[in-house]
């Protein structure tokens, strides 16, 4: 009567089959965030309007076995003729587990998809640290990181195909 309301069961949903593709995120975390102010107070009172320039960088590598480190990169800066008003530099990585994926599959996942799930995360965390040099929230637009990442590749295609993938100084 007591395992009525139990709500866990195995469902055995794979037959103990340990052999279906399969990746997700297992953690995230900051790993590096830098906020600076260089030119507090006097910065506050500046009435021209500031050039936002905004960086991005993807990176992964492997860790142990079918665990992988993506690392979102992300550097902001606001400018005007009399200096930085602020910089922030933030490195937003996750632990992502793949198994029985194929190569190209866990290259997309690794460059397209887990970058694509840490972006909401890292863009509240600049956000908040703008706002927490004393600025107004910089809000970063939304990033089609799938989009970019089929560009990339077919970036690359072009390169190969046209000859300039190959290394300088070959005779």
């Amino acid at each position: 009567m007591a395992d009525e309301g139990n709500i866990i069961s195995d469902l055995d949903l794979g037959n103990g089959d340990d052999s279906a593709p399969a990746a997700g995120i297992i953690s995230q975390y900051i790993k590096d965030l830098s906020v600076e102010n260089p030119n507090a107070p006097e910065a506050f009172s500046w009435q021209e309007q500031p050039q936002i320039d905004v960086q991005f960088n993807i990176g992964a590598r492997a860790i142990e076995g079918e665990v992988h480190e993506v690392e979102l990169k992300i550097t902001c800066s606001s400018r005007t003729s009399l200096g930085v008003a602020f910089a922030v530099e933030l490195s937003y990585c996750a632990l992502i587990g793949m198994r029985n994926l194929e190569e190209g599959q866990a290259h997309a996942f690794l460059f397209a998809e887990a970058p694509r799930i840490l972006f909401p995360y890292a863009r509240r965390i600049v956000s908040d640290a703008v706002r927490d040099a004393g600025f107004a929230p910089l809000m970063l637009e939304p990033i089609d990181f799938n989009g970019l990442y089929v560009q990339q590749l077919q970036a690359q295609q072009q390169q190969a195909e046209s000859g300039m993938g190959e290394p300088v100084g070959n005779a």
